[in-house]
């Protein structure tokens, strides 16, 4: 488990802390926080875009690799910097407060430049192997699937998915891997891997039996109770909330996150099947001890 930065903070341990530092806050956005909260007004966002996350990791930088920028450009370029997945609450926010899905649409090329933008400066600073992962198929989320009732043509006729918001998972998504290969381009000695989470859980919403989710993929596992097991006004811990006795066999742990079964079966996916682009098992050699991981990301 690679520890967080909020935990050994001033604690003294930074230093010890050489295989890797995770800066990802609960509900934290790409974009600044005070732009999401003007565009879905009366939510209250945590000021921690992304922006402030790299502004920590550049504050702890001297007490992980030294004084001096020469050495901490070494210890950088060998290191392997997940960036995100990030970008979700950004449309999370707005949509829970009734923004429609084509107004959040109009928000996507400015979260995609804000993730670039901190790739570059990591790139600047000496990153060399960077993972950015695209979002998730939001639209098979119980949380979702219970807020936006549609008409029987929005759900997928296979998953059971609101199509719409799936479609906008994607565009997303294409639009992150569009300026990815701008970076390749410009940067040929930089690893920049796609990590390619939305078809590597789609591969679980589409045949959830196949990989042992026999109690289905739209319920969720922890809830109160209707269609999907999801409750905007109870949600999971609760009093009114039940747990379901195999947390294994669901996808869905609170309507919101995965259970751990669904994320360590994407994970397998991810670094030892097909889809990273370029394939991650064939970049990435196994870290020493000298190297680090640094995520960046909202907190999943």
């Amino acid at each position: 488990m690679i520890p967080p930065y909020f935990g050994i903070k001033g604690s003294g341990s930074v230093v010890a802390s050489r295989q890797g530092m995770n800066y990802a806050v609960a509900g934290s956005t790409a974009i600044d926080s005070s732009f999401v909260e003007a565009i879905a007004s009366g939510s209250v966002v945590i000021n921690a875009s992304l922006g402030v996350q790299l502004a920590w990791f550049k504050q702890s930088l001297p007490s992980i690799c030294g004084n001096t920028t020469s050495d901490c450009r070494d210890y950088i370029g060998r290191s392997l910097i997940l960036m995100g997945e990030i970008g979700g609450n950004d449309y999370n926010i707005p949509l829970s407060k009734g923004k429609s899905i084509d107004d959040v649409r109009s928000y996507v090329p400015l979260v995609i430049d804000t993730i670039i933008s901190t790739i570059n400066e990591l790139i600047e600073m000496g990153a060399r192997t960077l993972v950015i992962p695209g979002n998730f198929p939001i639209g098979c989320c119980p949380s979702y699937l219970t807020t936006i009732v549609s008409e029987k043509e929005g759900y997928d006729p296979h998953t059971g998915c609101l199509t719409k918001l799936n479609e906008f998972s994607e565009y997303h998504n294409q639009m992150l891997q569009t300026k990815l290969n701008q970076i390749r381009e410009l940067n040929p000695n930089v690893v920049v891997i796609y990590a390619d989470y939305y078809n590597a859980a789609m591969q679980i919403y589409n045949s959830p039996d196949e990989y042992g989710f026999t109690n289905g993929a739209l319920k969720a596992c922890c809830g109160c109770g209707g269609p999907y097991n999801y409750n905007a006004s109870a949600r999971c811990g609760d009093a009114s909330t039940t747990l379901c006795d195999e947390p294994d066999k669901y996808v869905s742990w609170d309507g919101v996150h995965l259970t751990e079964a669904a994320y360590k079966m994407i994970s397998k996916s991810l670094f030892q099947g097909p889809y990273t682009t370029p394939q991650f098992s064939s970049l990435c050699p196994r870290p020493s001890t000298s190297q680090g991981t640094v995520g960046l990301s909202r907190s999943i």
